[in-house]
């Protein structure tokens, strides 16, 4: 299925919970990815970013979207 997504992340359903009006899926990833964050100029610039550096990317989002062949 074509989207214009750039960060999809497959895995496989560990878990899931239905709920009245929502369900929450539990995904396992199964393989490493990259991840394309957009940050401001001043941000790179505060934390000095650089290729090599340890980083930790943190997903602040308020959907995440499930897809299935």
């Amino acid at each position: 299925m074509p989207l214009s997504a750039r960060n999809r992340i497959e895995g496989t359903v560990k878990a899931g919970e239905k709920g009245d009006v929502a369900s929450t899926v539990k995904i396992e990833v199964t393989k490493p990815v990259t991840i394309t964050a957009m940050i401001i100029k001043a941000a790179a610039e505060e934390l000095s970013l650089k290729e090599g550096d340890k980083v930790e990317a943190v997903i602040k989002a308020t959907e995440v979207l499930v897809s299935k062949d």
